[in-house]
Formats: C-alpha cells, sequence, structure tokens
C-alpha cells in the first residue's frame, strides 16, 4: 500500500558531519593563484579562501539551522520517492496556495526572505488579500529530498510529482512559480495539471530558443548576447553535469572547498552584483546554501538533473494554456524574450514584467520586487 503520509522534518546535522566539514576545510590543498586579475579563470583564490575560513571559524551553523527550521517542514513519498518541502500557512482566510521551485546551484534557501511577506502581507506593508499558503520543495536529488536510485526523474515527472503533492496537501486549486530547473518544472506544471493549476510565473524561459528578427528589437539583441556569452564563457558547468555527472561528483563530495568554488562561481556570474556577490547576498545566507549540498552529499545526485533533461532522453517542452506571468531581470542568464516564449507554447502570457535590477536568483537576490510582483500577477487569478 502507497504511503501517503505526511511526516513532520527538522534539520539536525550531527555534530559529526560539522567536525568533519572543519576538518577538511583546514586540510584543503589549494592551487597557486591565477595569473590574471579578478574572475577571469573562475573564484579568486583569496576570495575563496576567506570564504572558506569564515565556513571553518565564523560560521555558526547551530543559529543558521535554527532559523531554517523557523518554518514547518515535512517528509512525503511521492512516486517511490522521499521528497522533503515547507508547508507553511497563511494566517490569512482565503490564501491563494502557491508552490516554488527552486533549481541549481539554489536550494530552499533562496525563499527564506520571501515567506513571511508572501504569507502574512499584512506585517510586511501588504494587504491580507495578498496572502498565499506556501509549498516549498526540494528538487529530488537535492538537499533534504531523496536521490533517485533509477533514471527518468526529469522535469516532467517532478512536475507529475509536485502535482502530486499539491493534490495530498489539500491544495486543489494552486499557483506556482519557479527560476532556473523550477522555471522548468513551473511551465510543465502548467502543461500537465492545468485542471488545477490557476497559472504560473516564471523568471526563465529554458524550453524558448530564439527566432529570426530584422531588424532586431533591443531587447532580443540583449538576450542574444547573453546567450553567446553563456555558451562562449559560462556552460562549461552544464556540459559536465549533463554528460558526466557521476565524475564531477567525487571531487565536490570529498572537497568542501572544491564544492564551495563550483558553486559560488555561479552567484557571481549569475546575480546583479557588479563583481562580488557578497554585496547582494548575505554571506552566511550563501553558505545555508552550500551547507544544503554539502550536509547531503548531493553534488552528484543533484548535477544528475542535467543528465536526465540534457543527455540521452532529452524532452520536447509541453505547451502552457495556462495564464503566465513572466518577471525579466536585466541579469538574468538569458532574459526571456516574450516572442520567443509565445513560439515555444506560452499561449496565454498575461503578465510581463521588467525588472529595473536583479539576475537569476530573484527570491534571493531581489526578494522585496520578488514579492511585489507574485503579488501583482497572481493578484490577478484569485
Amino acid at each position: 500500500m502507497a504511503d501517503d503520509s505526511l511526516r513532520p522534518f527538522t534539520i539536525d546535522v550531527p555534530q559529526a558531519v560539522l567536525d568533519d566539514l572543519r576538518q577538511r576545510l583546514a586540510r584543503t590543498r589549494w592551487p597557486e593563484a591565477a595569473p590574471v586579475d579578478g574572475w577571469q579563470q573562475g573564484v579568486p583564490l583569496a576570495w575563496l579562501q576567506a570564504i572558506c575560513r569564515h565556513w571553518a571559524t565564523g560560521y555558526d551553523w547551530p543559529q543558521r539551522q535554527a532559523l531554517l527550521n523557523r518554518h514547518p517542514q515535512f517528509l512525503t513519498t511521492l512516486d517511490g520517492l522521499d521528497i522533503h518541502f515547507l508547508h507553511v500557512r497563511s494566517p490569512h482566510a482565503g490564501a491563494m496556495p502557491l508552490l516554488l521551485t527552486h533549481g541549481w546551484p539554489g536550494s530552499v534557501v533562496e525563499f527564506q526572505q520571501v515567506i513571511g511577506p508572501l504569507t502574512d502581507p499584512t506585517a510586511h506593508g501588504g494587504r491580507a488579500e495578498d496572502a498565499f499558503h506556501l509549498v516549498i520543495p526540494s528538487l529530488p536529488g537535492f538537499g533534504f529530498s531523496a536521490k533517485p536510485a533509477t533514471t527518468g526523474w526529469g522535469v516532467d515527472r517532478i512536475a507529475a510529482a509536485w502535482a502530486q503533492l499539491m493534490a495530498r496537501l489539500g491544495h486543489h486549486r494552486y499557483a506556482a512559480q519557479g527560476g532556473d530547473w523550477g522555471s522548468a518544472v513551473t511551465s510543465a506544471l502548467g502543461g500537465l495539471d492545468a485542471a488545477h493549476c490557476l497559472g504560473i510565473h516564471v523568471t526563465l524561459a529554458m524550453g524558448a530558443r530564439p527566432l529570426p528578427a530584422d531588424p532586431t528589437p533591443p531587447e532580443e539583441a540583449h538576450a542574444l548576447q547573453r546567450l553567446q556569452f553563456y555558451r562562449d564563457w559560462d556552460a562549461g558547468y552544464s556540459t559536465q553535469q549533463a554528460t558526466r555527472p557521476q565524475t564531477l561528483g567525487y571531487a565536490l563530495t570529498d572537497s568542501p572547498a572544491g564544492q564551495a568554488a563550483w558553486i559560488l562561481e555561479k552567484f557571481w556570474a549569475w546575480t546583479d552584483c557588479n563583481g562580488d556577490p557578497l554585496t547582494v547576498i548575505d554571506r552566511d545566507a550563501l553558505l545555508d546554501n552550500l551547507m544544503l549540498y554539502w550536509v547531503t552529499a548531493s553534488a552528484a545526485s543533484s548535477a544528475r538533473l542535467y543528465w536526465e533533461s540534457f543527455g540521452p532522453g532529452k524532452r520536447k517542452p509541453l505547451p502552457v494554456a495556462v495564464p503566465t506571468g513572466v518577471a525579466v531581470y536585466p541579469q538574468e542568464i538569458v532574459p526571456p524574450v516574450r516572442r520567443w516564449m509565445e513560439a515555444a507554447g506560452f499561449s496565454h502570457i498575461r503578465h510581463w514584467q521588467a525588472m529595473p535590477r536583479g539576475g537569476h536568483f530573484a527570491a534571493f537576490e531581489q526578494p522585496a520586487l520578488f514579492v511585489d510582483d507574485l503579488r501583482a500577477f497572481f493578484g490577478t487569478l484569485r
């Protein structure tokens, strides 16, 4: 008989894991500094050494763990796999259920600053009618969700599991939002579960492809420039994770400094930070996110989503007919282009908002802008 129970969960990292982490950080064998300035060849040695020194000696995990545990968390079994999720109910009657999905190299930590404003808007400058009940799952193989032991856990299967989760929680009509892989999962929900999904909001259009235009509109030229830069200089991680995630996993699972470099480089590359991610995201919050990869040894299992999506079983995105909202952050990897999205099957785009600042990790970087935009779009669906 299938187990559909909801089991309360509390993050409780054993002291032995923390001691091992500090010992590994202290024994890090560092390479020489790059012969060029800045980040041209990757994470600068001095910058990463400072991060790892703080991680080992200044970062207070028990305090951070308590902060992460302040919201209700659960485990439940979906399609044979244990999934970790936050379920934070609003105190306001009539709140809209909203499913938030993270991507790589993110986690549920990305949404910590927006949970309060979304669930209890009157305490954060909003109106009671802006309230949401939040469901925030960890993707399979990420964080405290179980690691798939078989292939097949791609975007569509995750979306089907998320639809099952919302039904199990009693949210028979719900909205969904996501960035990075969360955008792909959220878009798939809009195609797979239109009977229950009220609408979706995304910040990245992974299934959309450039279309010719003469002349090229400025916003499309900007997106094309970002796409070319990504292909030339920024996509190596994706190729490795899509082709040899297991090989990569050995190094990252063994070395916390290596795991930090692999992940934190993307927060430099993909945030609107003027060259230093610490200017837009708190250092300890970045380490909270990193800890969810380290303490669960999920370097390889999280990377396999790329293999599932870009490898032998490459999927064709489903058409999305539910109402769709899009936020365009200027430093997104490839900012969404409406014409490209419509050609890719997004037939009901009702909200399109160009943001004044921000990048790939919208809720993490610009929580106030993120909250305001979700209130604006989903308010039209209440």
